[in-house]
């Protein structure tokens, strides 16, 4: 998995928030501070709080795991420092773990309603994460139950739309297995059924079904395995969100890839607060 957060990052966040003359956390002594939940959800990002706080020197007491689920009032974590070094990593680490628990109460909720129709459909994200909080994301949707899909480009080859314009269906597998690991695994971008069963008997590892209604998917999915190619993994993407995702899990299809997971999902609702 992606790293934490570097002190880099942590800097350049900090120095955003702050400006160049905080008289705001210009507070005297020692205090203690809590993160605590507003909202029910499933807890993530807690490693970038962490971080942010040891990066302040303030010592991180105790804290909840990522993965954890949350009623309003519980406690994520807690601290006691500098009031001033608490005050200036409060909103920092609010924003970070709100965002990243958010996206992992959705990563759980559509999980739930998947596993409904089948237990072993998996639930992608994919790249269509902020710059500079991918690793934050990706891991948030492990805590709830999802799968990161690929980190990078360097992961997996995705063969698009666009390369099949440029280079035709057969001709672009061929031309990037010939470029690729031999543990590289090659996932291919249609949007028929004849075309699935093309990339299928192409070489394909992995044959994404997009921007498909569910009783194509299905139909996608029997023939693939009528055909021999039971061993391709089948993935629907494009479009599909907490209302239709029972309906994909239900067509016998291996994953379901949801760029809504990262992109859309609201911040939990949390609150930190101070006092001895």
């Amino acid at each position: 998995m992606i790293d934490v957060l570097s002190s880099t990052q942590i800097d350049r966040w900090l120095h955003e928030d702050l400006g160049h003359h905080d008289v705001t956390n210009d507070v005297p002594g020692e205090t203690t501070g809590r993160l605590v939940a507003k909202a029910p959800g499933v807890v993530a990002g807690i490693d970038a709080g962490i971080t942010v706080f040891d990066h302040l020197g303030v010592d991180v007491r105790d804290h909840l795991e990522d993965g954890e689920r949350i009623e309003p009032g519980d406690e994520l974590l807690s601290v006691a420092g500098p009031a001033r070094a608490v005050l200036r990593g409060e909103r920092l680490a609010v924003n970070l773990v709100g965002h990243a628990s958010g996206i992992a109460t959705q990563t759980a909720r559509v999980v739930s309603i998947a596993r409904e129709h089948d237990d072993d459909v998996r639930i992608a994200a994919t790249r269509k994460t902020t710059p500079g909080l991918r690793g934050l994301e990706k891991r948030a949707v492990v805590a709830g139950g999802g799968d990161t899909h690929r980190l990078d480009l360097s992961h997996m080859v995705m063969i698009k739309d666009n390369h099949i314009a440029e280079l035709g269906l057969e001709r672009a597998i061929e031309h990037f297995r010939e470029r690729s690991s031999f543990v590289t695994k090659l996932d291919v971008e249609v949007e028929s059924v004849a075309d699935a069963r093309r990339a299928a008997a192409g070489g394909a590892d992995i044959v994404l079904l997009d921007n498909m209604a569910p009783e194509t998917v299905a139909r996608a999915v029997n023939e693939l395995e009528a055909a021999g190619h039971g061993d391709v993994l089948t993935e629907a993407s494009g479009g599909i969100t907490l209302e239709t995702v029972g309906a994909y899990a239900a067509t016998g299809v291996d994953v379901i890839s949801m760029g809504s997971l990262t992109h859309s999902a609201p911040s939990l609702d949390l609150s930190f607060r101070t006092g001895h």
